[in-house]
Order: structure tokens, then sequence, then C-alpha cells
């Protein structure tokens, strides 16, 4: 498989193996809403914060969406997005291979970009999530009107590289059926199940060449034949059955060719998958995304967000209430605001005084019931919470020991997860953490030495 090459890739292919493990430390004054929440919003750099998370969160995940800079020369203040080429590209490597650990069997990951740096992107999350594994590459209408000011072509788009950890092992679930969709089913010829509408009786070429030979004659006369280039649809036992339940329809005139009376009320789902074309009219747009922020913060509004209807059509589409979400360029915090508005956990990971700023004050007036963005599509009206945390201290000194006062909680999730490579699934103080393949992996932290102190059984 091809690989993408750049100046310092060696040292990107080590950056996240060799940066620290730290804690993350609660923040009491600065958490909001329901005190056993599982949210977190954390303030740091997202390589450490990610790093920070292994122990304890890898392999849970469900739907990782990820807005990272353009590298454009005209993202907002708060993001060094005029990085030359390579350093972005390293820059963004390792953080990629932090999420794939982080992404449960089921997961799915979805990164927008403009063209700046997609299609290198494209090459690269091959190389860490599988080129099998990719899904689609959607185009998102980000903007409506023409710029009649363009030097070349007017941008209207933004692309979404769609990943899952193992595509086999996951499908994405359908879109709720709208209005417009269900009024393309008409009844005119009244039949008893209802509306329904025309589809073809036959499909692409797939089969053999007997199959491209076949033929049908229907109770009125009909000889029909699949056209060139397609086989039927259907075998002739099942045509026969539609044709004596007058589930084939030959036009007003009945001497049209004829087609299948696919009934609204036999699908086999009340949704429909997703196109790979989303429409600002569907998913939002930036103008609308603009208009959310300024809510939050006239002052200081966010220059670049993305709307809560293009994040609700992430969340639709990789995720069920109660499943958790992250995002480790959190910006304005929609992510995690749709998040809780539509039921599910979320991690944000946020970079400096922007997290406290911006997206603290956002995610409490969405705790309070705020009515923006897709409140009134969800029925939103308040509750949930997070808490907010910090990075802290390196767990181990420059020794490779454990630092003094490290917690029984986050010494045993270091020690289970770099025994198993698997998150620590439940809390305890009991030595013996549990049983991994028939074996006690963490025995050694009856007597481990921390520091000028022990912990024992």
């Amino acid at each position: 498989m091809p690989i993408l090459n750049w100046l310092n890739k060696e040292q990107a292919l080590t950056t996240a193996r060799d940066c620290p493990y730290r804690l993350v430390e609660l923040v009491p004054e600065l958490s909001y809403g329901e005190s056993d929440t599982d949210n977190m919003l954390i303030q740091g750099d997202n390589l450490d914060a990610l790093k920070a998370l292994i122990p304890t969160h890898s392999g849970k995940v469900k739907c990782i969406f990820i807005d990272p800079p353009y590298n454009t020369k005209s993202a907002f203040e708060h993001y060094d997005d005029n990085l030359e080429h390579s350093k972005w590209l390293s820059m963004i490597y390792p953080r990629l291979e932090l999420l794939h650990q982080l992404l449960s069997e089921d997961g799915s990951i979805w990164i927008t970009l403009d063209d700046s740096e997609s299609h290198y992107l494209k090459v690269m999350c091959d190389e860490i999530f599988g080129r099998k594994n990719f899904v689609a590459n959607s185009v998102w209408q980000k903007k409506y009107t023409i710029a009649n000011d363009a030097k070349w072509l007017s941008d209207s788009h933004d692309h979404l590289l769609i990943y899952a950890k193992n595509k086999e092992e996951w499908r994405p679930y359908p879109l709720e059926r709208t209005e417009a969709m269900n009024n393309r089913y008409k009844n005119p010829d009244n039949h008893p199940k209802g509306v329904w509408k025309s589809t073809p009786l036959y499909a692409k070429r797939k089969g053999s060449e007997k199959e491209a030979a076949f033929s049908y004659t229907f109770k009125n006369g009909y000889i029909w034949t699949p056209p060139a280039g397609t086989s039927p649809r259907f075998p002739e036992s099942t045509l026969k059955k539609m044709d004596e339940n007058d589930e084939i329809w030959f036009g007003v005139k009945s001497d049209a060719a004829p087609s299948r009376k696919t009934f609204l009320s036999e699908l086999k789902s009340s949704g429909t998958p997703s196109s790979t074309i989303w429409l600002h009219s569907d998913a939002g747009h930036n103008h609308e995304a603009r208009e959310e922020v300024k809510v939050f913060d006239k002052e200081d509004a966010f220059t670049t967000p993305k709307p809560e209807r293009l994040i609700k059509r992430v969340l639709d589409l990789a995720t069920k209430p109660n499943d958790l979400i992250l995002d480790s360029f959190l910006g304005s915090g929609t992510t995690a605001a749709v998040a809780m508005k539509m039921n599910r956990k979320f991690i944000g990971i946020e970079l400096g005084d922007h997290a406290v700023t911006h997206c603290q004050p956002r995610l409490k007036k969405v705790v309070d019931g705020e009515q923006g963005g897709i409140s009134e599509d969800v029925n939103w009206t308040g509750g949930s919470g997070f808490k907010f945390y910090r990075l802290g201290e390196v767990i181990f000194n420059e020794n490779g020991s454990l630092r003094e006062g490290i917690s029984f909680d986050a010494l045993a999730s270091h020690i289970w997860y770099g025994d198993t490579r698997q998150s620590l699934q439940q809390s305890t103080k009991s030595p013996l953490l549990g049983v991994h393949n028939g074996i006690d992996p963490c025995r050694q932290i009856r007597t481990i030495k921390l520091g000028k102190f022990n912990y024992a059984a």
C-alpha cells in the first residue's frame, strides 16, 4: 500500500509513544450540572490529553468527530493554522494514532477538512486505520452563495473523511425519513396497500449471461426483458407473485415498460441511507454556525465553527443514545453541545484559555436548556452536566518510576493497560483488579514501590 512521506516523519512516528502519561485533574469550580455525569471537558494540549485517556478509555469511544486546523492561513486566532505543510502532517499523525487506540471495534471517526490537506490526510488515514476501513468521503456544502470575488473557483464545500475501526463490524444507522421523502409516494390506482412509488425491475449486471437473457411474460401479455447491461432484480417466482397482487405498474395508459410498486408501508426500516453529498439545507452551513456561536460570545465569537446540524447528522449516522463521543479539537464546543442535546456522552478537549472562555460557558447554557441550534428539533429542555478537567503532573518521572501522590485508581488503570493493552472496565479498591486471559496481570500492584511509599495487599 502506498504511504505518505514527509520531512521528519520518523520523529512523528514515535511522538505518540514517547508522549508521557499525565493525570487528568478535576476542577470542581468549572464543572456544572449533574455530579454523577461521565461527560468530560478537558483543558490542555490534545496530544497529552489523548495519551492521558488511553489507560481509562482505550477501545471505548463509539464515535470520534474532529475538525482540525485546515492549514490554510485563514483560520481562527486560537490555533496556529499557518503551519508549514510537513509540520502540520507531523502534528496530526500522532494524534490520529492515539484516536485509533481510543476507538471501539464498532466505532467510526469523522474528519472535516478542506482541499488544502484532505487528500494528504486520506493517505495518512489509510496507513493508520487501514485502507480497507475507509468508508466514504462525504462532501458538505458549507456555503450557499457564490463568492463573486473568487480568484479561481468559488469554494463551496468541505470534505468529511469517514473511517471505521473495523469496517466489517461497523454499519451506519439510517437517517430518519423526511416529509419530503414520503411525499414522493403516491397512490394513483388506489392500491389497498397505500402509497407507493415506481422502482426498476432490473439492476446492474452482476450475474451470468443466462440471467441477462432472462424474459418474463406478465398476465397482460407484456413480454419483459432487462435492458442491455442489466440483470433482473427479482426471480420469476417473485415477479409472478407481484403480478398477481397488482404490484406491477405499466404506466397511466398501461402500455409502458413495467416497474415495481414499492410501498411506503413495506419499507424494511423507517429510515434511509445517507448520501455522500450533504447539502446545506440538510446539514447546515457556515453562516448558520457563526450565528449559533454569537449567542454565547458576541465580542469574541469563534470565526470558523461547525453548525449543530452537521454534527447531528454525524451522530445520527454513527451513534445511539448513551454512546461515547470524542472531539479532540473541540473549538467552540459544538460537538459537546450537540452530544448532550442528543443524550450522548462526550469527551471534549480544547487548548488554552479557550476551554474556559468559550466551551465551558456554552456547555453551561446547554445544561440550563439553551434553545439554539438543534434544540427544538430534538426537544431539548436542559439537564445533564459535565466535569471540567486540566492536565496534571506526568505520572512517571525521568527514571521511569511512579511519582508520589498517584491515586490508587490512576495506578490501577495504568498497570492494567500496560499489561493487557485494554482499559480497566471498573473502579476497584482491591489489589486484584481482574483476570485477563486466565492470568492476574496486575499482581505487581500488591508490592509496587511508589517513590517513598508502598501499596500492599
